[in-house]
């Protein structure tokens, strides 16, 4: 049986995954030339820290030095940007409704690649604050984020499933040994070879329900 749901939160709880791609075009708009090269990089890497993003952008695209101060003084410019977007963005449709319905059901939780003091400042901004268990992001990543939930509240693998949007999630899951369900809200961008799809949170009960009837027929 399910107990415990993790998830992503740019893109799976709140619709700000533009923003932060945004964010990289504007951060590094002094570079035109290598934008499209800066995006993609950014798009493929979706959900991983905005600081191991900044190293390889300087040294594999840039190709210069990236001091520490440097280091710092982007994340604080990256953090300007798009801090008050993301408490303004929408939520995933479905989000606020799941979260009320089954708050008693399931035990909540968070992994993103957003720094952690961040991440729970637009948490707390958004009211969301007494929905989830823990609220971690980076500078941890999130594979050690979710086995760390897993072993700290002694969940079976079968009991935790895993919701995101990007390949770091999948992986996450993956190395964990748990359920990923991918949101997808283009049609266009499946992840490779995933059997549990939601276009939003409106459909996640169901797909919950599919998981567990599929999980007693394997038995």
């Amino acid at each position: 049986m399910i107990k415990a749901i993790i998830f992503d939160f740019d893109g799976v709880i709140i619709e700000s995954a533009d923003i932060k791609t945004g964010a990289f075009r504007e951060l590094f708009s002094d570079y035109p030339e290598k934008a499209k090269e800066i995006i993609n990089y950014h798009l493929i890497n979706a959900g991983i820290s905005r600081y191991i993003k900044f190293r390889h952008i300087y040294e594999h695209i840039l190709q210069t030095d990236l001091s520490k101060d440097a280091e710092v003084e982007l994340g604080k410019h990256f953090s300007q940007i798009v801090f008050q977007k993301v408490v303004d963005a929408h939520f995933v449709a479905g989000t606020r409704e799941f979260l009320d319905v089954y708050k008693n059901r399931y035990q909540f939780f968070i992994a993103s690649g957003t720094p952690e003091e961040e991440l729970c400042k637009i948490i707390n901004e958004k009211g969301l604050q007494g929905y989830f268990k823990e609220m971690q992001g980076s500078p941890k990543g999130k594979v050690d984020i979710v086995i760390s939930i897993i072993k700290n509240y002694n969940f079976a693998k079968e009991e935790v499933v895993y919701i995101g949007d990007a390949q770091s999630d999948r992986i996450a899951a993956k190395k964990a040994g748990i359920v990923f369900i991918e949101r997808r809200a283009n049609l266009n961008s499946r992840l490779e070879n995933r059997p549990w799809i939601i276009k939003d949170l409106t459909s996640l009960h169901d797909i919950l329900q599919e998981i567990e009837s599929d999980k007693k027929h394997r038995r």
